[in-house]
């Protein structure tokens, strides 16, 4: 199976997921906040650093039960500004 390649905005999107995360990380260690989500540090790393622009849901949720963030607001914070405009039109 051949996975289609990620857009630019794709790759972007990931790296300001793997930034809000980072940030929301502060100053606890990559290890510690990998441990308690019950997914390994180089996955956090990997995500913290886009270089995983696209990871599982259901990691995303529980680095973000961890970091105590909302996954309303990750996603949000994730969105493109023309769909958010295309969110705005079909309400």
């Amino acid at each position: 199976m051949v996975r289609t390649p990620l857009t630019p905005w794709e790759r972007q999107r990931g790296e300001r997921l793997g930034a809000l995360l980072r940030e929301a990380r502060g100053g606890r260690s990559m290890v510690e906040v990998a441990a308690a989500a019950g997914v390994s540090a180089e996955t956090l790393r990997k995500i913290e650093t886009g270089r995983a622009p696209t990871p599982a849901f259901f990691t995303v949720a529980a680095l973000a039960a961890v970091l105590d963030l909302p996954l309303d607001g990750l996603a949000a914070a994730c969105v493109r500004d023309d769909d958010e405009d295309r969110r705005a039109m079909s309400a």
